[in-house]
């Protein structure tokens, strides 16, 4: 019997086995891999993920979907916990993926100086799809598979000049590269969903794409340059001055940065963003 789709929950089921074929082709998991799933449902991805990986982690919200899969599938390399991604402990999820392929593969590999790749699939809810990224690309893991709005993969893979391009593309592409894989039509869903989908992979980069001294006062002064999107950068920052540390911000730190004032936050690199927070912060 199938589940029926919880709105309270944002749930869109992935139904087409065409699509959940791609998105684990995508993956491309082995036995090296501990991968941690966010929103398994009725287990489209899962299955698959399981015949290839070393061990899989499942976190579900849903305690009816929770059951469901414990109850329908037998393998001892699955660990479905229930609970909310916005909410878990991500240190705790990630040393259980660990721990969980070294019991379950690890003997394997004995001798050798080698551990778990730690990688995330998800088909995320809409609503909580940008939140959940803030927390994830923080999270020391390799790469990350996700199914999100179509929105969403613009905003992510946006350049600077473009409209989609602002705070979320910084903060994701400082961390990550971005791939873009395909779109997904709102007919693979049950029930489809009034919006289009994409796949994106999100490779964490060995160091940030840039060097700054401080990574919170570096994104706060991104966040505030983005405050109105119609305003000069220089005018955002006077208006965030007090915010920032600031009693006034003039001129000089964007002369010394080699950027024009005028400019909108829209027009800048991410290397321009560092080169004026080194400019007003060192």
């Amino acid at each position: 019997m199938l589940v029926k789709p919880k709105k309270s929950l944002g749930q869109h089921f992935l139904s087409d086995r065409r699509i959940a074929r791609r998105i684990v082709e995508a993956v491309s998991p082995s036995g090296r891999d501990a991968i941690i799933e966010i929103g398994p449902g009725e287990g489209a991805l899962t299955r698959q993920l399981l015949d290839d990986c070393g061990f899989l982690v499942c976190i579900e919200i849903d305690r009816e979907l929770v059951e469901r899969l414990r109850g329908s599938i037998e393998a001892k390399n699955l660990s479905v916990i229930e609970g909310d991604a916005l909410q878990v402990n991500w240190g705790d999820i990630i040393e259980a993926a660990k721990r969980g392929w070294s019991e379950h593969v690890g003997e394997e590999h004995a001798g050798e100086d080698v551990g778990p790749v730690v990688r995330l699939v998800a088909n995320l809810p809409y609503y909580i799809s940008t939140p959940l990224i803030q927390i994830l690309i923080r999270q020391p893991m390799v790469e990350m598979t996700l199914m999100l709005q179509r929105e969403v993969v613009d905003r992510i893979i946006a350049s600077p000049g473009g409209r989609e391009y602002g705070y979320f593309s910084v903060l994701v592409q400082y961390y990550c590269e971005a791939q873009e894989l395909f779109e997904v039509s709102p007919s693979a869903f049950r029930p489809p969903p009034k919006v289009k989908s994409a796949v994106i992979r999100l490779r964490k980069r060995a160091t940030p794409i840039v060097s700054v001294q401080s990574e919170k006062s570096f994104f706060a002064l991104v966040r505030a340059a983005f405050a109105q999107r119609r305003k000069t950068i220089h005018n955002n920052l006077k208006a965030a001055a007090s915010a920032l540390g600031f009693d006034s911000i003039a001129a000089e730190p964007f002369l010394k940065a080699n950027i024009d004032p005028k400019r909108r936050a829209e027009t800048l690199s991410i290397a321009e963003f560092a080169a004026l927070h080194s400019a007003l912060f060192e």
